[in-house]
């Protein structure tokens, strides 16, 4: 019976120590989660208030009307900025609200009373793990949706008029097909010196040669002016004054292409990298760079979770004031590795794949040298 009696005691200290430790986890996660939102609400307000400011003018001066202002931009520029901000925020957030258990003596508390310091990062991994998922719905389809109206309304109120202006440009629109046009008026859908040849192995089987190319938008096809035809081993040319034809070539593709990569759900995004692959054009770089970031973006949430955990779990010389200002420093040198190695990688100096998980590789290790290395 005296053995029973032991054996329950322990039964039931465990079960306490189990129930203590999903109250202390849920509390550190509740509070983890509200500083988070938190600091995203008040950042997030602070951009709008700096982001109207300086567009009031464009707005007035192009009469933009208050209810698209406020429901076409705002409203679709908070989730933009929101998950734009994500990463950093939840390093801030860390650092501030485990900077303050620690100077509280709390984090000292809690392992004295024998949680080892790994099964306190649980809460945190937790609440990243959250933030990570929503990080990825948000950057995959929610936002994309919502620059499809914001984009626009940039375009429209705030940028300069587009007018295409590259030259010589070719296309590749079907396994054999390929065009080129000399130059191409967006404003009016015309193209000017206009080529279309069918390539087989080397040889050019047949070419049409046409000096304008004109857009029906009631038809939605393609109005060739003037053309000439040459097909192998004919020995004259075939003319016509007009013919209309379909091609895998529309007026979006000379739209302004500013920011359209934000505006592409990830299916999207991977059905135009497609296309622009299977076109052989230029300016692919952005659109993988777009896809790599959004699965990227959600591992940073968690990487930088940890490491703000590790800089800030122990009480330092310096106060909260201390620690949080080394948070502020690890995250601007993270952002500032990011974008120069995103620079380097549009310029086509590295891959858009290693560019993007770069910093993330880099910071992971950082974190483990902190977690073997920091005092417990």
């Amino acid at each position: 019976m005296y053995y029973l009696y032991i054996g329950s005691q322990d039964l039931i200290t465990t079960q306490a120590l189990l129930l203590s430790m999903k109250i202390l986890d849920y509390y550190i996660l509740k509070k983890f989660l509200k500083t988070y939102v938190f600091a995203v609400f008040i950042i997030v307000l602070i951009v709008m208030v700096i982001d109207y400011t300086e567009k009031i003018d464009d707005f007035i001066r192009k009469e933009a009307p208050v209810k698209e202002i406020f429901f076409d931009y705002y409203l679709n520029f908070i989730p933009y900025w929101a998950s734009y901000i994500s990463p950093l925020m939840v390093f801030i957030a860390t650092v501030f609200f485990t900077a303050n258990l620690a100077a509280k003596t709390e984090i000292i508390a809690i392992l004295s009373s024998g949680v080892s310091f790994t099964r306190l990062m649980r809460p945190y991994l937790i609440g990243s793990g959250i933030l990570a998922v929503g990080t990825f719905i948000m950057i995959g389809w929610v936002v994309p949706n919502a620059n499809k109206v914001r984009v626009p309304f940039e375009h429209k109120y705030i940028n300069n008029t587009y007018y295409f202006d590259k030259r010589d440009v070719h296309i590749k629109i079907a396994p054999d097909v390929y065009a080129y046009l000399e130059t191409y008026d967006n404003t009016t859908n015309t193209g000017y010196r206009f080529s279309l040849e069918r390539i087989v192995g080397t040889e050019i089987q047949e070419k049409l040669m046409s000096d304008r190319i004109t857009w029906d938008s009631t038809s939605k096809k393609w109005t060739i002016h003037d053309y000439r035809i040459r097909t192998a081993g004919a020995t004259s040319l075939k003319f016509g004054a007009k013919i209309d034809t379909t091609l895998n070539l529309f007026p979006k593709d000379f739209e302004n292409k500013h920011l359209l990569h934000e505006t592409f759900t990830l299916p999207e995004l991977n059905r135009h990298i497609d296309l622009v692959q299977s076109r052989g054009a230029d300016g692919i770089e952005v659109f993988q760079i777009e896809k790599y970031l959004r699965f990227a973006n959600p591992f940073s949430v968690m990487i930088l979770t940890i490491i703000g955990f590790l800089v800030s779990a122990r009480k330092a010389r310096g106060g909260v004031g201390f620690q949080i200002a080394l948070g502020f420093s690890l995250a601007f040198i993270y952002i500032l590795f990011f974008m120069m190695s995103k620079g380097i990688a549009e310029g086509g100096g590295m891959p858009p794949l290693l560019a993007v998980w770069l910093p993330n590789l880099v910071f992971s290790a950082v974190g483990v040298g902190l977690y073997y290395t920091i005092p417990r």
